[in-house]
């Protein structure tokens, strides 16, 4: 009865080495795959923050245009533009102004 005792446990004990190796295998296959997809995640990440940053620099450019065609409208209500655009398309001038003009 000895020697079959001995015969059994060490059967347990080489089962327990092989489930504990086939367990850690499994173990070591899933975090390999978890890693792989936190890489992708953060590639993922990386390329929406590009992406975000590339927007809000649209919407600022478009602050500053819509702000400049704001700052056009109001200076085109005021006389110094009416004047200005008087002499430019209607060759308007002051009194006692002198005007030179090229020879064609």
């Amino acid at each position: 009865m000895g020697k079959s005792g001995k015969k059994r446990r060490k059967k347990r004990i080489g089962y327990n080495h092989l489930g504990m190796f086939g367990i850690s295998l499994i173990v070591l296959i899933l975090m390999l795959s978890l890693m792989a997809q936190s890489r992708n995640l953060q590639e993922s990440l990386a390329g929406y923050e590009t992406r975000a940053e590339a927007l809000s620099q649209q919407i600022e450019d478009e602050k500053a245009r819509t702000e400049e065609i704001e700052a056009l409208k109001e200076y085109m209500l005021t006389d110094e533009y009416t004047e200005e655009a008087a002499r430019e398309k209607l060759g308007l001038v002051k009194e006692n102004e002198i005007i030179f003009q090229e020879e064609k």
